[in-house]
């Protein structure tokens, strides 16, 4: 028998760890093959909310959030990379310079979701800036990424130039801020089991059989 997961993936698309845990996510639900039916839905999460529209130079950028040497982040970059690799995802770190706002590419995912494209959207959107270095909020990166993953161009470029679906990017936003995450990524499934950080496929394996057997 099938065991139904609803996933609620609280991301952002300039966050590498939410990456490496998507990958983890993905290569556990092919492991756990007919086991489980997965419906994921990508909610959104903005690490710098706040950003300028020009974005920051990034090393600037972690060493005052977050206090790091410059070694410190060599080896975090190094660390990332190589989890990357394992799972198949390419990140140049070389080519990713600065950390941008990610709203409007938030609301593009709330749009997707309608669609029926948002994990292609998803995927498109990390490639886009971790593998190719592309700035996601420039909104003509965002309609041709948007293009690449399957969706209307034209349809892209009209839902940026206007405000539609900004309340509720808000609106959820608010929610899951209300649930106490804090941190991303974070996996909620059944709206009941919280599974943190870009943890191994082994972990997440583990923990969606659990969830599937009860």
């Amino acid at each position: 028998m099938t065991a139904p997961l609803k996933i609620d993936f609280v991301s952002d698309v300039s966050c590498p760890w939410c990456v490496i845990g998507l990958k983890s996510l993905e290569r556990a639900l092919e492991q756990l093959g007919p086991e489980v039916s997965a419906d994921i839905h990508f909610q959104p999460f903005e690490l710098n909310p706040q950003m300028a529209p020009e974005g920051e130079d990034i090393a600037e950028h972690i060493a005052n959030k977050y206090g790091s040497t410059p070694e410190q982040m060599q080896a975090s970059r190094e660390g990332i990379r190589a989890r990357g690799a394992e799972l198949g995802f390419t990140f140049n770190m070389e080519k990713r310079g600065r950390i941008y706002n990610t709203f409007d590419a938030h609301r593009l995912l709330h749009w997707a979701e309608h669609e029926g494209r948002q994990l292609e959207l998803k995927r498109a959107l990390f490639e886009a800036y971790f593998t190719d270095g592309r700035n996601p909020s420039d909104r003509e990166v965002l309609i041709d990424v948007a293009s690449r993953a399957g969706l209307d161009a034209e349809q892209a470029r009209e839902i940026l130039a206007s405000d539609r679906y900004a309340a509720d990017v808000r609106q959820r936003e608010q929610l899951f801020g209300q649930l106490g995450i804090r941190a991303v990524p974070s996996v909620i499934v059944n709206d009941k089991y919280l599974i943190q950080g870009g943890q191994p496929v082994a972990v997440f394996e583990q923990a969606l059989r659990k969830i599937a057997a009860e």
